[in-house]
């Protein structure tokens, strides 16, 4: 199945590379999506560039693909599962969950110089970064690419109702399925607790498990493609 990952903030296509070759060694074809302005040096890029390459990439693809999105790109994906619901297989989504529509994108921390900037370790202290060790942290924080302002600040955009009909699971680093299930219940995920199917796996990881567990995220990805 052709399977296209999209990272969160401040990663770019790198991010997958552990996960990648374990993904083709199942037999599947994954692809990396790089996002404008997160790889591409494009510091003025804006959310709808974003959304723009994604569709892009699905078009590309001759097949239903299976959208695998990490944090933030959470809902990124399902603008594209909303933009195309005739066209996406499926959604994994990775320690993240779907904005409604009208909602910011992710205006989470402080803006420098028009883009925002990884924040440092502090605010992800626990189990988020738990799973990670020095060597680990000093180089995705190297690698870490500022999210251009108007990404972070953009608005999310749903019109297709159709978008409830895509299949989706719920990848679960730290936070467990059952969190997750408590929380669309209680109506803090509104787009999710009106999907049609919705389904939950466990990972023993912290937020990154694409640099902490590949091998076993390798493994997810590959069961929620064939449907397993």
């Amino acid at each position: 199945m052709e399977i296209l990952l999209i990272g969160g903030l401040w990663l770019d296509g790198t991010a997958w590379d552990a996960v990648t070759p374990a993904l083709e060694k199942l037999g599947h074809r994954p692809r990396p999506v790089t996002l404008p302005g997160q790889g591409d040096g494009r510091s003025s890029a804006t959310l709808d560039e974003q959304l723009a390459t994604v569709l892009t990439a699905i078009d590309a693809t001759a097949d239903k693909p299976l959208l695998v999105a990490h944090s933030a790109a959470c809902s990124l994906a399902w603008m594209a599962a909303d933009a195309r619901p005739d066209r996406v297989g499926g959604l994994a989504l990775i320690g993240g969950f779907p904005k409604a529509d009208g909602q910011t994108y992710a205006d989470f921390f402080d803006m420098r110089d028009g883009a925002m900037p990884f924040p440092g370790w502090g605010p992800f202290e626990g189990a988020d970064s738990a799973d990670l060790d020095a060597e680990l942290r000093r180089r995705i924080e190297a690698d870490a690419v500022p999210v251009p302002e108007r990404v972070a600040r953009g608005v999310v955009r749903l019109s297709d109702e159709r978008r409830y009909d895509v299949p989706v699971v719920m990848v679960c680093p730290e936070f467990t399925p059952e969190e997750a299930r408590e929380w669309i219940a209680a109506g803090d995920v509104p787009e999710l607790a009106r999907a049609g199917q919705v389904g939950f796996v466990d990972i023993d990881s912290g937020h990154w498990p694409m640099f902490s567990k590949p091998a076993e995220l390798a493994r997810l990805l590959g069961a929620v493609a064939t449907g397993h």
